[in-house]
């Protein structure tokens, strides 16, 4: 059977995004859904099977809306596109966020929209799942917007240093600088969302605010956004203290890795405990991330699926 073609019209303006860098782009979807792309002006050509041609179509056309709404389009948005269309999951809706250094910023996933959506609607949610899927990332953005468009007046981020036990004092520096290595991702992402002087200027003003998870203890936070990273690592009585800083006007999200647990005793972690009593709560929702969602190195979905296929066969033979 002869192969058919399909020609995909798209505006010269979006047309560099859908092609990538070497045309990368392009080789990502000709790769994912067994079909030839060719580029004769005005658009791109797709020829293969049919349903392989309206799958190629469906991802080009997420890619090319991504592109004409303003946002940067990058491998890991090729990928997810891609994702959507192969699982029958959606786009990821756009909107919600500010701008960053690099453009606007949008979920790249239809679990990130719905993830996005629970940040705005509930007062505490939980963003659980493997690394790479953006939850702490667009807790961040989030919680950036939140205090850009003054409806908080801090940001208050913390997470255990379970690698210090806690006890950081023997560190050089102040609190600041005794913390900071625990929260490189998070100082990375407030860096690209707010740039390096806007993101100086507000610590220095006290409106963003980094305490390990210990200092948290006996505080009140009102009117705050508090994000508290990698909480498979804290424990269950100091998941319970953290829950209860909550304040007036104030809101939080808690985002870590189940599977990722480095405490002495891995059964103490507080954060799947927390997700299981507080189940059906009003004012809390849950987002739960898979390999699926992975929007890092592609490498980083198949890296996760093969720990969760490991783990999956343990789990059995543990029976």
């Amino acid at each position: 059977m002869s192969r058919q073609e399909d020609f995909v019209a798209l505006d010269e303006r979006v047309l560099p995004a859908v092609l990538g860098p070497a045309s990368r782009h392009l080789a990502l979807v000709e790769d994912a859904f067994r079909v030839l792309i060719e580029t004769p002006g005005g658009g791109v050509k797709v020829a293969g099977a049919a349903k392989d041609r309206l799958a190629a179509r469906a991802a080009i056309d997420i890619i090319a809306a991504r592109a004409a709404s303003g946002v940067d389009v990058e491998e890991a948005d090729v990928r997810a596109a891609i994702g959507a269309v192969s699982t029958g999951k959606g786009v990821a809706a756009e909107g919600g966020l500010t701008r960053g250094r690099r453009g606007p910023i949008a979920p790249k996933t239809a679990a990130q929209a719905r993830y996005l959506q629970l940040l705005e609607s509930e007062d505490l949610t939980f963003g659980v799942g493997p690394a790479g899927t953006g939850k702490t990332f667009m807790a961040v953005a989030f919680g950036a917007t939140q205090l850009l468009r003054g409806k908080v007046d801090r940001l208050v981020i913390t997470r255990p240093a379970v690698e210090a036990g806690e006890r950081l004092g023997f560190l050089p520096g102040d609190l600041t600088e005794k913390v900071d290595p625990y929260l490189a991702p998070i100082w990375q992402a407030l860096d690209d969302i707010l740039g390096a002087d806007g993101l100086r200027r507000r610590r220095d003003k006290g409106e963003i605010e980094v305490a390990p998870l210990a200092f948290m203890r006996g505080r009140t936070l009102s009117h705050a956004y508090i994000i508290v990273d990698e909480a498979q690592n804290a424990s269950r009585l100091q998941m319970k203290m953290v829950l209860t800083r909550l304040g007036e006007g104030a809101r939080m999200v808690v985002t870590g890795d189940p599977s990722q647990v480095d405490l002495l005793n891995p059964r103490d972690s507080g954060l799947a405990h927390a997700i299981r009593i507080l189940d059906g709560v009003k004012g809390v929702g849950v987002q739960t991330f898979d390999a699926s969602d992975v929007v890092r190195h592609a490498l980083v979905e198949r890296i996760v699926r093969a720990y969760d296929s490991d783990a999956a066969r343990d789990r059995g033979e543990a029976r």
